[in-house]
């Protein structure tokens, strides 16, 4: 198939966030020591549950996928706000601005099936713990991973093949610190008002549908867990609290920039750092400080690091 794209545009220019030097130098440690969190907590957690028998459980094998797409939904970003905070070239390619755009759906496209198959893990693991183990397969468990990644690449597939081929001969100046629809494809040389519309369609009703869903299922659980244990949802609650924390923090940004036609303020750029840099950083933490499991399993590494031999009790 032929397709040629009349652009004469080869480059966008990042605005970014602030063109104050004193902000760029907080902004440069900022999204430097929240990458390095974000890589090393969650190859951290993905470490664990590979290493330690005892997290070798359907809950724990997702979460150990969540991790990696969130180390893959930072690193289209982060790293390149790093470079143009240190060298003050805010300047981007047009290639590699469409495949931020398109890694940064596939990543979240991603996410989005793997926050629905923990929340349905966690609903079957509270509301039907004797069939836990044959719902929960190893089988089933493998088939969210791919799901994830088919509805990633189909996600960012369905919208980049109407971006890719428009026309940019004029602006090249994007109000933001990454590459996304919204703000490329205002600069295009064309209208593009039913182009916003699919793209509201696709991404805007996604992330709203999933978020909501996400919320009604939780408090399903927490319902189901009510009515059984005469009113104690304390048990429940702690253990759908980091779910539901980290869901909101994820699908805000997205449902704030997508669930609409396209936004005419700057804000949205800075709702985005959520999903980028704290949001990636925060789930190691809500996911093993908050979690006991985890925090045994910590434990058995630090007393096999003191005592490879396991000769002290």
């Amino acid at each position: 198939m032929d397709t040629t794209n009349d652009s004469v545009v080869s480059e966008f220019v990042l605005i970014g966030l602030s063109n104050s030097w004193e902000m760029h130098l907080f902004l440069f440690w900022f999204f430097s020591v929240f990458y390095m969190g974000i890589i090393l907590g969650n190859l951290f957690i993905v470490f664990m549950v590979i290493t330690d028998s005892h997290l070798h459980t359907p809950m724990y094998f997702l979460l150990a996928n969540l991790s990696l797409l969130d180390i893959g939904l930072s690193s289209t970003t982060v790293p390149k706000m790093i470079s143009n905070l240190f060298t003050n070239c805010n300047i981007i390619t047009f290639p590699k601005c469409m495949i931020q755009i398109f890694f940064i759906h596939v990543m979240g496209g991603g996410e989005m099936v793997l926050l629905i198959a923990m929340a349905y893990d966690r609903y079957t693991a509270i509301c039907k713990p004797l069939h836990y183990l044959t719902i929960m397969s190893p089988k089933m468990c493998v088939s969210f991973v791919v799901a994830a990644w088919i509805v990633g690449i189909i996600h960012a597939v369905s919208q980049f093949v109407f971006v890719i081929n428009l026309p940019f001969c004029g602006p090249n100046e994007v109000d933001s610190f990454y590459c996304d629809f919204p703000r490329v494809m205002k600069l295009a040389c064309v209208d593009t008002y039913k182009l916003e519309f699919v793209i509201v369609a696709n991404s805007g009703f996604i992330s709203m549908a999933t978020f909501f869903s996400l919320i009604i299922s939780y408090i399903f659980v927490l319902v189901t867990v009510w009515k059984r244990s005469s009113g104690d949802l304390s048990k429940a609650f702690v253990t759908l609290s980091a779910h539901i924390t980290v869901v909101i923090l994820v699908f805000t940004p997205c449902m704030f920039l997508y669930a609409w036609p396209f936004p005419t303020t700057s804000l949205d750029k800075y709702f985005f750092i959520i999903d980028f840099a704290i949001t990636p950083l925060l789930n190691p933490a809500i996911y093993t400080l908050r979690n006991k499991d985890m925090r045994v399993a910590m434990r058995r590494l630090g007393k096999r690091i003191v005592d490879p031999s396991g000769i002290s009790q």
